[in-house]
């Protein structure tokens, strides 16, 4: 199946969690094309994985720009859409935070990961954010369970083209 894997990331955490989710995609025999969100176009993919950094409890622009620009077409195919954000953080769920530009999607399924936080690439109202949230420092990837919920795009995908009889 041709999977198209889109993601919005500022640094770069939830583009390496796209990277993986495609890879396992992959590596389960879908031909799977990675994009960034502000130049991707749904074109002729038969599912889509779309994904965002959280910030301030909202995807990133590009994210909810790629969502609007094609949303007769990704309520046309299966989509997943998943967020990556601080760890702990309750509203990163992206069905709760972006209802209104996923309402006319109808995910299939969603999921959320706690990201990546190194201070040393924030900007001082970023750094200040992490500090007033005690966000944790470091990688807080669970790579286990990124790769899991693509597994689990994988075996949706077959069930919902598996013949009916």
């Amino acid at each position: 199946m041709r999977i198209l894997v889109v993601a919005a990331s500022k640094h770069s955490s939830t583009s390496e969690v796209a990277d993986t989710i495609g890879a396992e995609l992959e590596s389960l025999g879908h031909a799977v094309r990675r994009e960034p969100a502000g130049t991707a176009e749904v074109g002729d993919a038969e599912a889509v994985v779309l994904g965002s950094a959280v910030y301030m409890s909202r995807w990133m622009g590009p994210a909810r720009d790629f969502a609007e620009r094609n949303a007769a077409a990704l309520a046309a195919v299966p989509t997943w859409v998943f967020s990556v954000g601080l760890a702990g953080a309750e509203a990163d769920d992206p069905l709760r935070i972006e209802k209104a530009v996923l309402s006319g999607v109808d995910p299939v399924g969603a999921a959320t990961f706690d990201g990546r936080l190194d201070p040393a690439v924030l900007n001082l109202r970023e750094r200040s954010v992490t500090r007033l949230t005690r966000a944790p420092e470091g990688d807080q990837r669970d790579w286990t369970a990124i790769r899991a919920w693509a597994g689990t795009i994988d075996r949706e995908l077959r069930e919902h083209l598996a013949p009916t009889s």
